[in-house]
């Protein structure tokens, strides 16, 4: 029968050194740093950024007229996400890190605008429905913030995020142990 033909594909690949220790530590940094949920939307984003920059160096690599007339779509789509600026080259392309990329995430993003506490948190306020775009409710945290979308992100009308601080605050205060 074989895979549901929509999704033929896997979406990442693993690391080519998994006991790699340093590798390790820093992934470890970047999971606690925006809040992922497993190792595997790490990599993911390895994954997306890799094919981002491989259609940058095979760009690179064409004569410069064909260049010129690919070059320009590459970088719309780019400039549309937010990860370079309106007038970068494909250097800039070829330096961006994954950090670039889990940074343009919903979860970030709200965490950001809503002077949310933890990145966990916020993936929770994400997941529980609170966060809308527009007028659209979005439960996705890794949901890639395009420019427009970045000024109708907020949370629903209906969330009070200081009750949920409060619960957080209290639950942190009972596991402290007593001095």
């Amino acid at each position: 029968m074989g895979d549901y033909p929509k999704n033929s594909r896997k979406m990442w690949r693993r690391p080519k050194r998994p006991l790699n220790y340093d590798l390790l530590n820093e992934e470890l940094y970047v999971l606690g740093t925006f809040g992922l949920k497993n190792k595997r939307e790490l990599w993911k984003a390895h994954t997306e950024l890799s094919r981002i920059r491989n259609q940058a160096r095979s760009l690179l690599a064409l004569t410069q007229e064909v260049r010129s007339k690919k070059e320009p779509t590459l970088m719309k789509s780019l400039v549309r996400i937010g990860l370079v600026k309106e007038n970068s080259t494909l250097d800039d392309v070829l330096n961006l890190k994954v950090t670039d990329l889990l940074s343009r995430r919903l979860q970030t993003v709200i965490q950001k605008k809503a002077s949310i506490k933890s990145p966990y948190l916020a993936r929770q306020v994400v997941v529980h429905g609170h966060v809308m775009i527009g007028e659209r409710m979005v439960t996705v945290p890794s949901y890639t913030v395009t420019i427009e979308e970045e000024s109708q992100v907020g949370l629903s009308p209906k969330v009070d995020l200081t009750r949920t601080t409060q619960q957080a605050s209290k639950a942190d205060k009972t596991e402290q142990p007593a001095e």
